[in-house]
Formats: structure tokens, C-alpha cells, sequence
């Protein structure tokens, strides 16, 4: 009699075969490639790719932020806090002017909640005297924040968009002082994505 064989062994080759011919995924891109530092033209375009559509020609001009409105980028050369003290030397006597509640002199926006802190340890050199306020949605519930935006004195605010954005339309966080907005535009995630590459924000 005739024995009959099943052909298991050669569909498992076949799942193998296809495994290793898995796609690229970015962040194999993106880890090849050398960072490279955020110039105000990135803003620029990212801005006009956002809005485009939705905004009129005359909307989409006064999107426009000149030159003037920007300083130098962070080169990849300085640390968090080097960085700080060459774009703001003036901080101390910015901080001790500053008496309005509700606000911050300098605004920091990262991707995370982890990120954020992880900016507030590395700027101690920088900071001085100054109030840091943490403004993202981990573990720390928005009516907490705004009651200590109402009753307390805050130089620096260092959180996420999202956090950051329902804490203005609230108007729990006045703007109206703020004299710096940092962005953390370089720094990627495990994923390899920079702030902007994610669509929420």
C-alpha cells in the first residue's frame, strides 16, 4: 500500500520565507539616519500642510511667523539646560518681574508626560529660583492644575499639547506673559517619532 505524506513541512518554510520578508517600517529609516536639527521653516511647513485646507488664502498669510518670532534652534551641540541659558540670558531678572498668576514666563511642550519630566530634572542648572508647574494629564487631574495656576506663582511650564491646549480654551492658563514657547522638536520617542510626527498633536 501506498503511504500518503502531508506537505506540513513545506508551508512552514513558506511562513518562514514570509516572515523575513517583513516591510520597513519608519523607524528602521529613521534610525539610520543622523538627527538632525529643527530649523523654523519645519514649523513653517508643518503649519501650512495643517491648515491648509481648511483656510482661506488671507487665514493662511497671517499664519506666517517671521523670522523675528523665532530663536536659534538648538544645534544638537547643547544640553537642555546650556541651551536655555544662551537663548534667555536674562532669566533672572525675568523671573523676579514676573508677578501674574495664571501664567508662565516660559512655556516647554514635549510629546509625554515622561518626557516632561525627564526635561524638568536636566534643567535644574538653568531654572535658578524659579516655580516649575507640570502641565500633562498623568496622574495629575486638570481641576488640580487649575487651581494651582489660580493660587500659585509659576515661572515655567513644562507639559503636553493636549494638556497645555484644554488648560488655555479653559482659561486656566493665561498667555498673555509668556515670552518664551519651547518646543522639544528634536527628541524621538521608542518609536523613533518626534513631537510633530504624531497626529494628534
Amino acid at each position: 500500500p501506498m503511504e500518503c505524506f502531508l506537505s506540513q513541512p513545506e508551508e512552514k518554510q513558506e511562513c518562514t520565507m514570509k516572515a523575513k520578508r517583513r516591510k520597513k517600517k519608519i523607524s528602521d529609516v529613521l534610525q539610520k539616519s543622523a538627527p538632525k536639527p529643527g530649523v523654523p521653516a519645519d514649523l513653517q511647513n508643518l503649519l501650512t500642510q495643517h491648515f491648509g485646507e481648511n483656510r482661506s488664502v488671507i487665514e493662511i498669510e497671517e499664519l506666517q511667523l517671521s523670522d523675528s518670532c523665532f530663536l536659534p534652534a538648538n544645534d544638537l551641540t547643547h544640553s537642555f539646560s546650556s541651551y536655555l541659558r544662551e537663548i534667555c540670558p536674562k532669566w533672572a531678572k525675568l523671573r523676579r518681574i514676573h508677578k501674574e498668576k495664571k501664567s508662565v514666563v516660559m512655556l516647554v511642550l514635549c510629546s509625554s508626560a515622561l518626557r516632561s519630566l525627564e526635561l524638568i530634572k536636566s534643567m535644574t542648572a538653568f531654572k535658578g529660583d524659579c516655580r516649575v508647574i507640570k502641565l500633562f494629564a498623568k496622574h495629575i487631574k486638570i481641576k488640580e492644575q487649575m487651581n494651582m495656576l489660580e493660587k500659585g506663582l509659576f515661572h515655567v511650564g513644562v507639559g503636553t499639547p493636549g494638556r497645555v491646549k484644554a488648560l488655555v480654551e479653559q482659561d486656566a492658563l493665561c498667555l498673555n506673559s509668556t515670552k518664551y514657547v519651547i518646543l522639544d522638536w528634536n527628541w524621538r520617542d521608542q518609536k523613533l517619532r518626534r513631537m510633530m510626527d504624531i497626529p494628534e498633536v
